[in-house]
């Protein structure tokens, strides 16, 4: 296929990217800045220079493109809505205005559990769990705000997917485990209740695998959940993924009841005194670590026939092997 891929220099993007490349794929990475160019063309992809703001520059690097993998994201979970919105809202729009003018046949969004963020606790959700009316934080309202744009686009013309991985891990992270390990370096990561509940996750190569079967048998106007299959104990992945980067995990636990209220209090500062950033914790980060976020991936498994690639041991292994060639 030729596919064109948003975030391509973010830790999903580079290894759609790889992974596409690997299979003879053609790949188009928007890119908006030079030092994402160089990066997403070392990966062996065509730089097409723009951000999600340019739907001119966009159309023009799909022009025969079969498929758009969005990555690119703003993460945030507090702070200025209307900047998290632009890019997360404002520019999943563009980039589906773009397909549309460029003739684009499919478009593989990627969204994330946390969309359900500030209903019940998340305990094997599957995909009719409804989205809550109040989202908890930025990130989960936006994303939200973005799969209605998606599914809203679906037509025989441009057929659109949703995928949701919870909690993509593996080699080279660049936003998840760089954050654990610097908070366990800086003494103030702690098992929020102890850390001993499930959650599901999903290696990076699982979640390519996964999107690009969305690619190919996907129905239009679906979403997807991908996962490593059986769920695990989240203290045990994080230790897991510390000491295969060389960082030995922590003891130190909290109350579930203190770290949200400290949340509550941290975000009520931030806007009071109107700091810029994010505070220490969010309450979305309370919740989507510090209680069972378990999901289902039995309808990607029944209609795209995913199955995880990698196992978490062969996943260890890997990021292990990683650490040691650093």
């Amino acid at each position: 296929m030729q596919a064109f891929v948003t975030g391509g220099s973010g830790f999903l993007g580079r290894n759609v990217i790889e992974v596409l490349r690997a299979r003879g794929d053609t790949v188009q990475a928007l890119a908006r800045s030079d030092g994402a160019a160089a990066a997403v063309a070392r990966l062996g992809a065509n730089a097409v220079r723009g951000d999600l703001g340019d739907v001119s520059a966009m159309a023009h690097g799909l022009a025969g493109c079969d498929v758009v993998f969005h990555c690119a994201a703003d993460t945030a979970q507090f702070g200025d809505r209307a900047k998290v919105e632009a890019v997360n809202v404002g520019g999943t729009v563009n980039v589906l205005t773009a397909a549309r003018q460029a003739g684009v046949g499919r478009f593989v969004h990627v969204s994330t559990e946390a969309v359900l963020l500030g209903g019940p606790p998340i305990v094997r959700a599957d995909e009719t769990w409804p989205r809550p009316k109040r989202p908890l934080g930025l990130y989960a309202l936006t994303k939200g705000l973005a799969e209605e744009r998606v599914l809203a686009a679906n037509a025989p013309e441009l057929a659109t997917m949703i995928v949701r991985p919870r909690f993509i891990w593996g080699p080279n992270d660049t936003s998840l485990l760089p954050v654990l390990i610097d908070a366990v370096k800086a003494g103030s990561f702690r098992w929020i209740g102890g850390g001993r509940h499930l959650t599901s996750s999903c290696h990076v190569r699982n979640a390519v695998h996964g999107m690009i079967l969305a690619a190919e048998r996907g129905r239009g106007g679906e979403i997807y959940f991908l996962t490593d299959g059986e769920d695990v104990e989240l203290r045990g992945l994080i230790s897991a993924l510390l000491e295969a980067s060389g960082v030995t995990p922590p003891e130190r636990d909290v109350p579930f009841w203190i770290a949200r209220a400290a949340a509550w209090t941290a975000e009520l500062a931030w806007r009071l005194l109107g700091r810029a950033g994010e505070p220490p914790v969010t309450r979305s980060a309370v919740r989507l670590i510090g209680q069972e976020v378990t999901v289902s991936d039995a309808k990607a498994r029944r209609e795209l026939g995913y199955a995880p690639i990698l196992s978490r041991d062969q996943g260890l292994a890997e990021l292990r092997q990683a650490t040691a060639r650093a």
